[in-house]
């Protein structure tokens, strides 16, 4: 990536965010975040200047600058990609970390956050705008949608699918062939060999219904 990244978001997501750019020896211009209190203090030397909303700062996306989503709800997280694609014709970039293993026959869309020990393995397909958290392993032909998140240390086996915004806690494991509906939630170190329908939470081993 040649040009330096704005990053919206300087809470704990952006901090990641920040480490992952910092790996791959990418610029990270500076943070956008709407907590006011926070403007023009540093996280990890990185300052702080403005609103996530801040167009002067926006402005400058696409030929001189990229920009990364980094706010910690799924919604805000939605709400300014909208506002990116709308008003600035911007789309985010990935965070992909260095200490990564993400196969040349797997699918990438665009904002998706990857972090240090993931695996993606062939033909697997992460749409956009997900969060993949530390170790965690997405086997082969397994279908990703877009907003989704997955816990450190979790097994995304073979030809699983997940659909958009659900949630896989940390060290859960998604047994092969399993179906993750539309906003359903698996519980950290829970084992799934059901499908979960969609807005279900599960927990335990085997999952049930919470």
């Amino acid at each position: 990536m040649e040009n330096p990244v704005i990053i919206l978001g300087a809470q704990k997501l952006g901090v990641v965010a920040l480490d992952i750019f910092q790996s791959n020896n990418v610029i990270v211009y500076c943070f956008l975040d709407d907590e006011v209190k926070l403007h023009q203090t540093e996280v990890n030397g990185i300052t702080i200047m403005g609103t996530t909303d801040d167009p002067e700062f926006l402005k400058i996306l696409g030929k001189k600058c990229e920009v990364f989503v980094a706010a910690e709800e799924t919604a805000t997280r939605k709400s300014l990609i909208n506002l990116l694609k709308e008003e600035y014709q911007a789309i985010p970039v990935n965070a992909i970390h260095k200490f990564t293993s993400v196969s040349e026959h797997a699918w990438l869309g665009h904002g998706n956050l990857i972090n240090a020990g993931v695996v993606i393995n062939a033909n697997a397909r992460i749409n956009n705008n997900c969060i993949i958290n530390s170790n965690a392993l997405v086997d082969s032909g397994a279908q990703i949608a877009d907003f989704v998140q997955i816990g450190a240390g979790a097994i995304i086996s073979a030809d699983v699918e997940v659909e958009e915004s659900a949630f896989i806690g940390a060290g859960a494991v998604v047994v092969a062939g399993i179906k993750i509906g539309k906003k359903g939630r698996v519980g950290a170190g829970a084992v799934v060999v059901a499908n979960v329908p969609a807005n279900q939470t599960v927990f335990g081993n085997p999952a049930q219904k919470v």
